[in-house]
């Protein structure tokens, strides 16, 4: 099956070559996100709640090109440059994903920047009536 890139024009270019996400028939793939601006400028460096907040506003706008919300997601893959800012980035993530939670995994990892303190790839899946 063939799938669909997914580039919302307000975007600003990715730094690499890549689709801001994917839908392949019902499932959405949405590119590890990092806060990034114009040029791949880092945004709200040393702040990893701000981080997360933009990520996640990112991830959103993705899915929205692609007729999914984050209400849709079944998976986050999270990679955190130091877990000591776990509870910060908990403590936005609680907010985004309000009722039932994704599945997920949070690893430390180094960051293609090193201003970036926060990634996060998603996946969604629309339609279909989930579990019976």
């Amino acid at each position: 099956m063939p799938f669909e890139p997914i580039n919302p024009p307000q975007f600003p270019a990715p730094i690499a070559p890549y689709s801001a996400g994917a839908r392949a028939g019902e499932t959405i793939y949405v590119s590890g996100v990092l806060a990034l601006g114009e040029g791949g400028v880092v945004l709200y460096p040393g702040d990893a709640a701000a981080q997360t907040r933009h990520i996640l506003d990112v991830i959103a706008i993705t899915l929205q090109a692609a007729g999914a919300s984050l209400a849709d997601v079944a998976m986050n893959h999270i990679f955190l440059k130091d877990l000591g800012d776990y509870a910060a980035f908990n403590a936005v993530y609680a907010d985004y994903f309000p009722g039932a939670k994704p599945a997920r995994y949070c690893i430390r990892a180094d960051l293609v920047k090193p201003d970036c303190l926060v990634e996060i790839a998603s996946v969604a899946h629309i339609g279909g009536k989930g579990l019976a």
